[in-house]
């Protein structure tokens, strides 16, 4: 078992993502899913004025990121991950409620996003943001094939 790296709150640093960061958010990527964006992909996204991308950053260290990108007063999170040896440290929420904190200064009404039906730890951490389960997605993911749980948080 891979023993948790801890980072004090202090020395936690959440802002927004930049391009010199896409290196260490790809390493991340590809270590959380089975079928990963690719550099160019998350070069895109920031590229675009309707979309939020942040990461957590421990000095040099990128330990996590999240993104969402904005329609009107909609918004939808395509992407949360904590880097391994970091997880189930607080940082997913802290870089979540930041998110949330973004998206409501762009008059973001409601969120949504997906989620692996197995995935009940991303789920509690849903729910205890105030997200709520509302529907099921059949054979979203790839790799293995699982359904996934949209979650709504209004």
């Amino acid at each position: 078992m891979t023993e948790l790296a801890e980072i004090s709150a202090e020395a936690l640093q959440i802002r927004p993502m930049n391009e010199e960061d896409l290196e260490q958010v790809e390493t991340i990527e590809r270590e959380s899913f089975s079928v990963p964006w690719s550099f160019d992909a998350f070069k895109s996204a920031l590229q675009q004025d309707y979309t939020i991308y942040l990461v957590a950053c421990s000095g040099e260290t990128i330990v996590g990121y999240c993104g969402m990108y904005v329609s009107l007063d909609e918004g939808e999170i395509p992407n949360v991950a904590v880097r391994r040896e970091y997880r189930r440290g607080g940082i997913g929420a802290r870089m979540l409620e930041a998110l949330l904190a973004e998206a409501q200064k762009r008059k973001v009404a409601s969120v949504f996003l997906e989620v692996r039906a197995g995935n009940e730890p991303a789920q509690a951490l849903y729910r205890k943001l105030g997200f709520e389960a509302a529907g099921i997605r059949k054979r979203f993911y790839e790799n293995p094939t699982e359904d996934a749980v949209i979650m709504w948080k209004k």
